[in-house]
């Protein structure tokens, strides 16, 4: 399909010019295809795991083992997830922006897009959310037998964690999720 402004009007929701490599503290959130409920369920204010969240657990905490990284809080909900990334030890692969030569305002655009497209890629907290998404959608997958099959929705959330007082309430927002769960505006 050709690209048409009028119908395709993706925007990112990445901070426009900051680097997703630098060291510092970072709230993501996650949530499954359609919301469905896929990772456990909530009991007395309590999320349980089935097999699908211990998966999501899993790959969570392996994070840490693959990226210079600490992972902090975090809960696995019905649908959805939370977590702190802490970047320790940024490895800078110095993204440069191409710079589109001179043609239509619509063609620089495009190639302005595309071009920051790649500069997030070669970004670290991108590398390790893509990392995390598909890894555990496939094990879940392999799982469920539903090879190919959207286990998260195509984006996600993520804060930028400025200091220890922001670090602290989305530490108690965390945690204090499954007790909040029926309250939840997704929760049926």
């Amino acid at each position: 399909m050709a690209y048409n402004p009028k119908k395709h009007h993706r925007r990112s929701i990445r901070l426009k010019g900051y680097d997703y490599s630098s060291e510092g503290w970072y709230f993501i959130t996650l949530c499954t295809q359609n919301r469905e409920y896929l990772f456990g369920d909530v009991e007395n204010g309590k999320m349980i795991l089935n097999k699908y969240g211990g998966v999501v657990d899993l790959f969570w905490n392996y994070l840490s083992e693959k990226y210079p990284i600490e992972v902090d809080e975090y809960i696995i909900m019905p649908n959805h997830f939370h977590g702190i990334i802490n970047i320790v030890g940024a490895i800078h692969e110095s993204p440069q922006r191409e710079s589109p030569q001179r043609e239509s305002p619509q063609r620089e655009s495009i190639q302005r897009d595309i071009s920051d497209i790649k500069v997030r890629r070669k970004m670290i907290l991108p590398k390790i959310i893509g990392y995390f998404k598909m890894n555990s959608a496939k094990q879940i997958n392999k799982l469920r037998y539903t090879t190919g099959t959207s286990v998260w929705q195509r984006n996600y959330y993520e804060h930028i964690i400025r200091d220890e007082k922001d670090l602290n309430r989305i530490r108690n927002y965390i945690i204090n999720n499954p007790g909040k769960w029926q309250d939840d505006k997704y929760y049926n």
